[in-house]
């Protein structure tokens, strides 16, 4: 007999899930909030455990192997999340409450060439982005753990550093919130058009990779 055959996982998923449904009932009790959050957060991370979704290889695998069903997937994703995002800031702007989100656009600068330069590299070496990190780690992937300690000790970091990038290095612009520039549906429809314009690009470069392979 073959000691090494996969033992059937069925029965810790049922009682996994079974769990998972008990604490969120429990969270209702203390919360409403906290056990959407809990539900949501779970069905993200399966989602994204079975789709393999992950921007670092958005990003990596049409250079390495010409595949870009992956960044097409995520301009999907981004044109969908465009269109609900702005009913919903549109939402409060009409009722004359406070755009979500609105306070947080951050100003550009050298900061950010920086940052994201460094976090491009890093997300490389690690082998995959925050979710991807998150999802790997659910999975049991000791090297996405490690990844995954030292992002939130770099993510602490530089936000205990910030003033001092602020201070020492001015912004090349203010951060711009488009509806102010273009109006709320011109506004919608340029970031469309854009994210349109990435996906026929991807669709383009794939196609080509795969005849050149």
């Amino acid at each position: 007999m073959n000691s090494n055959k996969p033992k059937s996982q069925i029965f810790y998923g049922i009682i996994i899930f079974v769990l998972i449904i008990i604490l969120g009932f429990y969270l209702l009790t203390i919360s409403i909030d906290l056990s959407f959050y809990w539900i949501t957060g779970i069905a993200l991370g399966f989602i994204l455990q079975k789709s393999r979704f992950c921007f670092t290889a958005a990003f990596r695998d049409p250079y390495l192997i010409g595949g870009a069903s992956l960044t097409k997937a995520i301009l999907i994703a981004l044109a969908i999340t465009t269109i609900g995002f702005t009913a919903i800031k549109y939402g409060a702007y009409i009722n004359g409450n406070t755009i979500p989100g609105q306070n947080f656009i951050g100003a550009i600068g050298i900061e950010t060439i920086i940052g994201s330069f460094m976090f491009g590299i890093g997300m490389v070496i690690a082998g995959g982005c925050a979710s991807g990190s998150l999802m790997r780690t659910g999975e049991g992937f000791q090297m996405q753990l490690i990844a995954l300690i030292f992002f939130i000790i770099g993510s602490l970091w530089g936000e205990h550093d910030l003033p001092w990038w602020q201070e020492r290095f001015s912004s090349f612009s203010q951060g711009v919130f488009l509806p102010d520039v273009f109006g709320w549906f011109g506004a919608l429809i340029l970031q469309l058009l854009f994210i349109a314009v990435l996906y026929i690009l991807a669709d383009m470069w794939e196609t080509k990779k795969s005849k050149d392979f």
